[in-house]
Parts: C-alpha cells; structure tokens; sequence
C-alpha cells in the first residue's frame, strides 16, 4: 500500500511539473514585417554593396532558404517533456564574394526571433522517433511563449538574431568559416565547416553549429530542481540560397 501511495505521488508530481513546463499565455500572432525591419541597417548595406564596385553581391533567398533550431529536452523526467524544432520563417541577408575566390568573402544574415514557427508538425514528423510526439496547439503557443519570454530568450528586449561572416577559408565545395553570432544583446565566435556549390549566379550552402545558452548570458528552462529542464546546447542547422 505504501508503494502505491508513493508511485501515485510521483506521477501527480511528474505531471504537474509537465504542466508547468509547458504553461504560460500564447504570445501574439507572428507579426509579418518587411524585410527592411528584419536586421536593423541590413537592407542599407546590402544597397550600399550594390552601388560599390567589385565582387559579387548575393542576396539571400528567404523562400528558398532555411535556418533550424533544435532544443533537447533534459532533466530526470526528461521523458515527460519533449524535443523542440524552431525555424525561420523569414530570412534577409547577403553574401560578398571575391570575384574569382571564396576565400575572402563575407555575408550577413539576420531574422526575428518572434517570427520563429516553433513544431511545426512536418518537420518534427522528419527529423524522427526522438521528435514523433504529437503536440497540441495549446502547447506549442505555450511553450513558444516560454521560450520567447522574459524568462527566456527575452524576444521584445533582443528581437534580431544576427550572423556575421568573418573569415572563409578553403575550397569549394568544403570551406571553414569564421562566423560571429549575436542573441541576447552578446556576441560570440564560432568556427563551422559548410558544404557549398556555387555557380554563376547561385551559391547553395549548407552546415550546422552548436550553440551554448549560457554562453549568451541565458540560463536554459528548468523547473522543480531540474527536474523537467532542456539542456544548455542547441543545435543550429541551416541550408542557404543566394542569388546574384
């Protein structure tokens, strides 16, 4: 009888902190902003790199391109919470070439973080097993509006996610890139490997970086003593299309 009591208590407990994980009020509808509002001082580069001479200027194509954020569910009731898959919806950026290398180039890319479409069911659907669970509407708004909060990613204080290209070395289609990385007003460097294929007027480029929360001054959601949390590191993965 007494192990009865105990397991019944457990699974309450288990459930009211699932039920705190993925509480909170849905946050608005995605806004839709012109591409301008996108990075602030984006879109005037990109114009003045037009009326420069030299190189070659592509511009990102939104609707063809994609950037992905995998969150991982953590904690010793981890199998209570679930896997997250956050995309951009909306996309701006350029890439600057040398005219006859891609060594030497450098790009920027920007989006909004409360444009962000988070479990989005064919996504989730491909990326396998660890993401199969199928997620009510109720808790995805609740959990975008978690992850986008105060107690979050702070979305209304940091609105722009920002990706600047510092260095590209190598050789088509392999390359080592020097990427800086802003979100949540800090800025940090990583180094990636990209797959890229580029042609006269197309570069498809595609590769992944891990990502640290607390390296950018956040602290990962976490609720009675971890015991329902999400780990530190997300992974970022992206594929690329630029045109001339």
């Amino acid at each position: 009888m007494l192990t009865l009591i105990l397991l019944r208590r457990l699974s309450g407990l288990a459930t009211l902190v699932l039920l705190t994980a993925c509480a909170g009020p849905a946050l608005p509808e995605r806004p839709t902003r012109p591409a301008e509002d996108v990075g602030p001082g984006l879109a005037q580069r990109y114009a003045d790199l037009q009326a420069s001479t030299g190189g070659r200027l592509f511009r990102v194509d939104a609707a063809a391109s994609q950037v992905r954020v995998h969150v991982f569910r953590a904690g010793r009731a981890a199998r209570l919470g679930h896997n997250h898959v956050l995309s951009t919806p909306q996309l701006d950026g350029w890439v600057l070439l040398p005219a006859e290398a891609l060594e030497g180039g450098r790009f920027e890319l920007a989006f909004r973080l409360d444009q962000l479409e988070l479990d989005a069911p064919a996504q989730r659907a491909a990326l396998g097993p660890a993401w199969a669970s199928a997620l009510s509407a109720e808790a995805v708004a609740a959990t975008r509006s978690n992850m986008l909060g105060e107690a979050g990613l702070q979305a209304e204080r940091f609105p722009v996610v920002r990706l600047r290209g510092l260095q590209i070395v190598g050789a088509a289609p392999q390359l080592a890139v020097q990427v800086e990385v802003e979100l949540h007003g800090q800025r940090q460097t990583h180094w990636l490997a990209l797959q890229t294929e580029l042609t006269d007027t197309v570069l498809r480029t595609r590769g992944a970086l891990v990502l640290r929360q607390s390296d950018f001054g956040l602290k990962p959601f976490s609720v009675a003593g971890g015991l329902l949390a999400v780990q530190d590191e997300l992974v970022v993965s992206f594929e690329l299309v630029a045109k001339q």
